[in-house]
């Protein structure tokens, strides 16, 4: 079926937008483009705004968009709803079982929860009068849309949501209560408008995502095995766009690397007064963390580390027999993030082994106190860093509904579920679920719903030209 549209006047700066947007910047470290013509990339710019354009129009789409401003006052419910289920990682079940409910309410099909815990459920496609009726050969592919379940926050920890004018304060409110909002803002809105899209949306709240759960949510959905209950995803995902916090600013399409170890440094203790000499776990984590810290890093590629944590010893006139440090390191690139772990496994070995030769050991003889000490260092996150090259359909798109709507946005890298389909070169990225909001990862956090659904509008539109291009 042909179907007809005109094409708004705004059309020509998008396509000059789209160029600019796709150009490499020389400085930049994302691959370049190859092998397209100016001319092969004016032409692809120009359909990409025209089937923007005409989609957006389209009174079901313009039903879903009435939807988000109608429901917004029961879509901030359900966000101070979900947000008060503690949710830290490996402890999402209650949150997990209150979204399946939720998805299975908004019309959902198949909603249940993957042996990792993920909750999914899958809105089914089906032509429509806005995509053309092409078959797509081989297996059914999908357009993903996830946010995470899971908080920083420990279970213990205090979750009142209060309001002061438009906005909401409470740990988790904007991460990723927003996240979570907008996935069943989406859903709502795809059944209300009766929307039916050619490849069918796997929708998914996904566990693991912050601190220790090392992205083992995504790790699980795009395994290379699944155990006999879980569908195998890996292969079917055709796009996979991330709902994480508030916001329309930006776009997370490079995957920030990370790795994050916990250093634990063992001795025989003793009392402070009586065993004096006997090597202090305390003290040695201490000179490691000094030499550690004068490790050199480049500017570009920006690199980072951090000793987030230090623990250790049970009482002020007690030599500890244990400590222990978290350390983070971060980078967009997997090289300097191989040096600067090394850098760490040295700092910590000559820390270890110049406490052992001490001469304030080596003067208590062969009193029982005088064990070495032993150092072990535990791999405890690893996120890889990867880029959607600039070329990618889904960052094209992205760029050209963001110029339909007028919104503007930059390109960011953050360590986000992303980061493991990018890895693997799948086209995925992240986006804000609409609204502002601050204070992440703190009690003080707070989020405003006010221009949320400019974040719905463009995750909509994002989605539905997504499932024209994954049939």
């Amino acid at each position: 079926m042909v179907v007809s549209y005109s094409i708004p006047l705004a059309t020509s700066a998008v396509v000059v937008w789209l160029l600019v947007a796709m150009t490499p910047n020389p400085s930049s470290s994302t691959p370049e483009i190859s092998a397209v013509a100016p001319r092969s990339i004016t032409a692809l710019a120009e359909d990409i705004a025209r089937q923007v354009a005409r989609i957006a129009e389209l009174p079901e789409v313009q039903a879903a968009f009435n939807s988000f401003l109608a429901h917004e006052a029961d879509l901030m419910a359900r966000q101070v709803e979900i947000v008060t289920i503690p949710a830290p990682p490996f402890h999402e079940s209650n949150r997990a079982s209150w979204l399946k409910t939720h998805f299975s309410e908004l019309g959902l099909r198949e909603v249940h929860q993957d042996g990792s815990g993920n909750v999914l459920g899958i809105f089914p496609g089906g032509d429509n009068r806005y995509h053309s009726r092409r078959k797509k050969k081989g297996g059914q592919k999908y357009v993903a849309i996830s946010a995470h379940l899971d908080t920083v926050f420990p279970p213990d920890t205090r979750i009142e949501i209060r309001r002061e004018g438009k906005k909401l304060y409470g740990p988790g409110i904007s991460d990723n209560g927003a996240g979570l909002a907008a996935l069943l803002a989406l859903a709502q809105a795809l059944r209300e408008s009766r929307i039916r899209t050619p490849a069918p949306i796997l929708f998914i709240g996904n566990v693991g995502e912050e601190g220790e759960g090392n992205l083992r949510g995504m790790r699980h959905i795009f395994a290379d095995k699944q155990n006999g209950k879980d569908p195998w995803w890996r292969d079917s995902i055709a796009y996979l766009l991330v709902l994480d916090g508030a916001g329309t600013d930006t776009i997370v399409c490079q995957a920030l690397g990370s790795r994050r170890f916990e250093v634990t440094v063992r001795g025989p203790g003793g009392h402070s007064w009586s065993d004096f000499g006997v090597p202090n776990p305390v003290v040695v984590l201490a000179s490691a963390i000094e030499k550690f810290s004068q490790t050199p890093v480049p500017a570009n590629p920006k690199t980072t580390f951090n000793v987030g944590t230090v623990r250790g010893g049970t009482s002020v006139n007690s030599i500890p027999e244990i400590a222990s440090m978290h350390v983070d390191i971060r980078s967009a690139s997997s090289i300097e993030i191989d040096r600067v772990e090394q850098a760490l496994r040295r700092a910590v070995q000559d820390a270890v082994t110049g406490a052992n030769s001490s001469p304030a050991k080596r003067a208590r003889g062969n009193a029982s106190s005088t064990a070495d000490l032993t150092q072990e260092i535990r791999l405890i996150g690893d996120r890889p860093a990867a880029e959607l090259p600039p070329s990618s359909r889904m960052l094209q798109v992205i760029r050209a509904v963001d110029m339909h709507l007028g919104n503007r946005a930059h390109i960011q890298r953050a360590s986000t579920d992303a980061n493991i389909p990018l890895a693997m070169g799948r086209e995925a990225l992240a986006i804000g679920g609409g609204g502002t909001g601050a204070g992440a990862h703190t009690l003080h956090e707070w989020y405003d719903p006010s221009g949320r659904e400019l974040g719905l509008k463009r995750i909509l539109l994002t989605v539905l030209m997504l499932a024209e291009s994954a049939r």
